[in-house]
């Protein structure tokens, strides 16, 4: 017996053991959450088996073919799965009957006096999240072997012979126990039979120290962890085998735009958030080509589509569309004409339908994401939509919250979501993989009624958006209102029709007057936009008002030297701050988002603002950061090295805290440095 780890677990809500077999079922289909170089696990089969030495496993439960994380697409066609698992089992049961002497128990063939006649046993695939190294590796599988009687689960690695059996790989067999120690107190453990010869590949399998901290120690949470998510599962609508390869032959193909990327936004979210959304369509979209008996693959429109790579992508990948922004970026030039992009101000109304679209894309579209559902209805009948909220807006401008008992982003799905029931669409939810808090996505692919009904729900449509309107107090002429007009005499249109010709965009076709859309030049008020002598003015205002406070208290730095000879400030509030500036700064300050905070956080070279305190910037004191930073990161801090003069060498009475040598600001014009990142971007235009 080769104990990896145990961790003591109280039970003082009655969790267990069903919570650790809730914990166990997480670590089968979704192990990317403890695991971070896994992308999920495709579940090919599971059920239940004998203990005895043959039969096939039970037909009604082993044929439970499903998806990797969370229930997605996986093996959904394949038939002959009972007959296969129960042969499987055969096979695998043998192999550790006969070196049973090796095995300690319940490693040893089961069964016993007393105990039940079945096992659970599931049949995963591990899905690695990068691309190896070399020459592709053969699929990890393993038979997971779950003994609810004796509260145990059993990882056994299988490994394909050369005749396409399935052999043990029993050095990296572990298991996972429960175990009661006396009423509320219970231990969770991980056991290995031979952990002398265990293989770590970094990837499916970590090293044994691992599974015995990281992993035990998520079990032992998840165990006792009864709080249920507000959101679904990651791609629980899709395959996760698929989704992992496209991903990986996505992010290999665009990920040169990081580092050309013309924008001031950080490349490397951008570039792999918008890989991953076009991941996610491009498999959502191959499905339901399946599942409609569809050939031309879909076309698109993405309303707000921003930076316009989502858009550049679907295309290069073929499908035919086009992205609307209310602003051009500069970064539109670098696609090339293949990507179709156009500066436009979209005002939901007649005017702005799409009856020959498959598709309606609302990635982050901010005051449009409301709206989306209802110009998909109303475009044609066979017009589908898929949204990605982040701000909340209503249809008439920001979402006021209405329940205190949903957090404010679950309560906006909600009412996004209700958007699309009443417009007549199955709406469903799914959690993509991108760096964002917001990544919880609505689809409507499919309508809940025959399209002779348009009429009626286009009606349902107008009353829904006029009781928000008068709900949330909107002042407009109600002689106008919600003036879309019907142009359907009761039947859905179909895609490829055509609107009347006389459609214009008047006010007779706005569907909401009161309706604001984005400007189209973006306001800055983060203070980055203020007169620099303005700026420079309150820096040196505060900074006097911090230096000539009264002293700080001896101190000494990390390395135990006096740090009294150069002056350090005291530290005020922001409030305190705040009082010994001027009315005029501080009314001109109130007209930027956060106000003198902002300022202050801005010019991060002179001050540290911590826990709504203000302080003078010790550079001694800084300490590098323990994380590797990105490429992107490193590089640009090196271009900039010396490109700006040192404030304190040139304000402080004491002068810079730091030698010449040491800074990473200039000590005098003859120390600066041609910025390269305006280098660079003089050559990109």
């Amino acid at each position: 017996m080769g104990p990896v780890g145990t961790a003591a677990v109280r039970d003082g809500g009655a969790a267990l053991p069903h919570g650790f077999w809730a914990a166990v079922r997480v670590w089968l289909e979704k192990p990317q959450v403890a695991n971070r170089r896994l992308c999920g696990a495709a579940i090919e089969a599971e059920g239940t088996v004998p203990l005895g030495e043959a039969g096939e496993a039970s037909p009604s439960l082993a044929a439970v073919w499903a998806g990797g994380s969370g229930g997605g697409q996986e093996g959904r066609a394949a038939s002959g799965g009972a007959a296969e698992l129960g042969r499987l089992w055969t096979e695998v049961r043998g192999q550790l009957t006969t070196g049973h002497g090796h095995l300690p128990a319940p490693l040893t063939p089961w069964g016993g006096p007393g105990r039940r006649s079945e096992l659970r046993a599931v049949l995963r695939t591990l899905l690695p999240r990068g691309r190896p190294v070399g020459p592709p590796a053969p699929p990890t599988k393993e038979l997971a072997v779950q003994d609810f009687y004796n509260g145990t689960v059993t990882f056994l690695p299988l490994e394909e012979n050369s005749e396409g059996k399935y052999q043990i790989k029993k050095c990296n067999i572990y298991q996972i126990q429960l175990t009661q120690i006396k009423d509320e107190e219970w231990c969770v453990s991980i056991v290995a039979p031979f952990p002398e010869d265990w293989f770590s590949d970094g990837i499916a399998y970590p090293k044994l120290a691992w599974l015995g901290n990281e992993l035990l120690s998520k079990l032992a949470k998840w165990s006792v962890e009864q709080k249920p998510s507000e959101f679904k599962s990651t791609l629980s609508l899709i395959s996760v085998a698929k989704y992992s390869k496209v991903y990986q032959d996505l992010k290999e193909k665009y990920k040169e735009m990081v580092k050309v990327w013309p924008e001031v936004t950080d490349p490397e979210k951008f570039v792999y958030e918008d890989v991953a959304i076009a991941t996610y369509l491009l498999i959502l979209w191959e499905e339901e080509r399946k599942e409609k008996g569809l050939t031309k693959k879909q076309s698109f429109v993405d309303l707000g589509c921003g930076n316009g790579l989502l858009v550049h992508i679907l295309n290069n990948e073929g499908h035919s569309g086009r992205g609307i922004d209310v602003r051009r970026r500069k970064i539109w030039d670098m696609y090339g004409p293949e990507t179709h992009l156009e500066e436009s101000t979209i005002m939901p109304g007649d005017s702005h339908l799409f009856p020959d679209t498959d598709w309606l894309i609302g990635n982050h579209s901010d005051e449009l994401t409301p709206w989306i559902p209802v110009i998909a209805a109303r475009s044609s009948y066979l017009c589908c939509y898929f949204v990605l909220p982040c701000c909340f807006f209503d249809f008439h401008g920001k979402y006021s919250r209405r329940q205190s008992k949903k957090t404010q982003y679950r309560e906006y799905l909600d009412f996004v979501a209700q958007v699309g029931f009443v417009c007549g669409f199955h709406v469903e939810e799914d959690c993509l993989r991108i760096p964002s808090t917001k990544r919880v996505c609505l689809i409507g692919k499919n309508r809940t009624y025959p399209p002779t009904e348009c009429a009626l729900f286009d009606k349902q449509i107008t009353q829904y958006i006029n009781n928000h309107q008068t709900c949330a107090g909107v002042m407009c002429d109600r002689g106008v209102g919600f003036n879309h007009k019907d142009h359907s005499d009761g039947v859905c249109k179909e895609a490829g029709s055509e609107l009347p010709e006389n459609e214009t965009d008047t006010a007779g076709t706005i569907w909401m007057p009161g309706f604001q859309p984005r400007e189209k030049v973006e306001q800055i008020r983060n203070c980055a936009s203020l007169p620099r002598d303005f700026v420079d003015d309150v820096v040196l205002s505060v900074a006097n008002l911090l230096l000539n406070a009264t002293p700080q208290k001896s101190g000494s730095n990390m390395h135990g030297e006096n740090m009294n000879t150069w002056n350090q400030g005291e530290s005020l509030s922001l409030k305190e701050v705040a009082e010994h500036l001027n009315k005029e700064t501080l009314k001109r300050l109130k007209s930027e988002y956060g106000g003198l905070q902002t300022l202050l956080k801005n010019n991060h070279q002179v001050f540290e603002v911590l826990n709504g305190r203000v302080h003078i910037r010790d550079w001694r004191k800084e300490k590098p950061s323990r994380k590797t930073k990105p490429e992107v990161k490193r590089r640009l801090s090196a271009e900039a090295f010396k490109t700006r003069l040192c404030w304190f060498f040139i304000h402080h009475p004491d002068g810079c805290s730091l030698p010449s040598e040491s800074c990473p600001y200039a000590h005098g014009t003859e120390e600066l440095r041609q910025s390269q990142i305006i280098k660079k971007k003089k050559h990109i235009q």
